[in-house]
């Protein structure tokens, strides 16, 4: 049974770790929720509530995680493409929406985001011989370079590609789902000149959707014929340009922390 003491104790502490001048206020609120891989887990009081250890240590190794897996985002959109054109697949091709009909757009948005959740699902069951052959292939071999691959590889493992991609497979849906709710509540009120919690949302699910995008381009290159992969990263960046549409001003939203320079 706890004391009053250890409650008063531990109520101290709570207020100590609230009021210290380097947790970023509100830096939770548009995260991915992926604590493990978050670069500011040392400034992050929720983290701080919850973990012991050298958190520090943890951002920094975290900010060099994100940094390889997103340091050739353009480079693979360049090779994706390339490939795409010899396959006869158009990355490009955007189904029309009717503008006029905000219903058709929020079913459009949602169906889309839950559609590749469904995608990811069916091509890592259909492919689990393959990725698991490959992991221990790669486990055997340190710096494992493919001969056949149009795209470097070796930078990022296999097993870290599949989590990128599983972490953000149906969170994507969750956070598009959650920024057109929001946006509804948001029209009927007067928040013009204020930030909107739907473009943080939405911004999210944006970052999700390029990380998505990088992990992605980056399975092309272990398996560069298996097309089906092209088709997932096409239905990406389809979803991708609506929500940008949709939520046209989610890209300069700026979250605490992770988009203050001051902070970083």
């Amino acid at each position: 049974m706890t004391t009053r003491s250890e409650k008063e104790s531990r109520k101290k502490a709570l207020l100590e770790k609230a009021n210290d001048p380097k947790n970023i206020s509100g830096i939770y609120n548009y995260c991915d929720r992926w604590c493990e891989r978050c670069p500011f887990t040392s400034r992050c009081l929720n983290y701080d509530l919850d973990e012991e250890r050298d958190l520090d240590e943890l951002d920094i190794s975290n900010e060099a995680f994100w940094n390889k897996v997103m340091e050739s985002l353009q480079t693979t959109f360049d090779l994706i493409q390339d490939m795409a054109e010899e396959a006869g697949i158009d990355l490009d091709e955007i189904e029309p929406i009717e503008e006029e009909d905000d219903d058709i757009v929020v079913h459009v948005l949602s169906s889309v985001s839950r559609n590749y959740a469904d995608m990811v699902d069916k091509w890592m069951q259909d492919n689990e011989h393959l990725l698991l052959d490959k992991s221990e292939e790669q486990d055997r071999r340190s710096g494992l370079k493919l001969v056949q691959s149009r795209i470097a590889v070796d930078t990022v493992p296999l097993k870290d590609i599949i989590e990128v991609i599983r972490w953000y497979q149906y969170q994507i849906h969750v956070k598009i789902s959650r920024g057109l709710s929001s946006k509804k509540h948001e029209d009927k009120s007067s928040l013009n000149d204020f930030a909107k919690d739907s473009d943080g949302s939405a911004k999210v699910a944006l970052i999700g959707i390029d990380r998505s995008i990088s992990a992605w381009g980056e399975m092309a290159g272990y398996f560069p014929e298996e097309k089906e992969i092209l088709r997932i990263i096409k239905s990406l960046t389809r979803l991708s340009g609506m929500t940008e549409k949709e939520f046209p001003d989610a890209r300069s939203f700026k979250r605490p922390g992770f988009d203050d320079d001051t902070c970083a």
